[in-house]
């Protein structure tokens, strides 16, 4: 189950995005301002942070910063103002979306799918800035670019590396061959598309029992899930 944040100060607006949140699937966690939203991240993992800009104490553009410094979590940004400024004061923070208020809480959870998707729902975390995927024993450090499978360092050639990368950032999503030969391999390849299954398949060696993980699809290509 996916794990939302709500980061608001109106109590109404919190509940609004917990019914249509909660009708959707999610898990839903409230913070009523930025503080003890800060706190949640430094404790706990989200997929994606709700986050209203206009708050007491500490305004969404800070808090997102703060959270930033310890967590990679997608943002989507709520304000009552529209102002170009605050539109790109907010993506030059790296959020996600920017949803400007009163907003339609059925077209906010269709964003939050978008966004939860483009990153692959991605559960990493920053730990000394470095960017962190881990399920299970597997352990993906996009930043050092190490893989880690039941604490024994995995070795792997530059392209495998790539290949789980790429797949681990899009996981959970269907994967076409085409469209990993491109984005891995690059546009002006025009090898034997067997390397991929090569790939995967010394993959799948080097991850052990976490080989379950990368699932073939038939005709189609494949998907990392975890």
């Amino acid at each position: 189950m996916r794990r939302i944040l709500v980061v608001d100060d109106e109590e109404k607006i919190r509940a609004i995005i917990r019914k249509y949140g909660e009708f959707e699937g999610y898990d839903i966690t409230e913070a009523k301002d930025g503080m003890e939203a800060v706190k949640l991240c430094r404790e706990q993992n989200f997929d994606v942070i709700i986050l209203d800009v206009m708050m007491p104490e500490l305004d969404g553009f800070s808090t997102c910063r703060e959270i930033r410094k310890t967590k990679n979590i997608p943002v989507i940004m709520l304000s009552a103002r529209g102002e170009e400024y605050d539109k790109i004061h907010g993506f030059e923070l790296g959020i996600d979306d920017y949803v400007v208020k009163p907003f339609s809480p059925k077209e906010l959870m269709m964003r939050v799918k978008v966004v939860i998707d483009r990153n692959g729902g991605r559960d990493s975390a920053s730990t000394n800035g470095h960017e962190i995927f881990q399920a299970e024993g597997l352990v993906i450090d996009f930043t050092g670019r190490t893989v880690t499978v039941d604490g024994k360092r995995a070795e792997l050639s530059p392209k495998e590396y790539d290949l789980l990368f790429y797949l681990v950032r899009n996981r959970n999503i269907a994967l076409e061959r085409e469209k990993l030969i491109t984005e891995v391999w690059g546009y002006d390849y025009y090898g034997d598309d067997r390397t991929l299954d090569t790939h995967i398949k010394l993959l799948r060696s080097s991850l052990g029992e976490y080989r379950k993980f990368l699932v073939t699809l038939r005709g189609v290509g494949y998907r990392f899930e975890a």
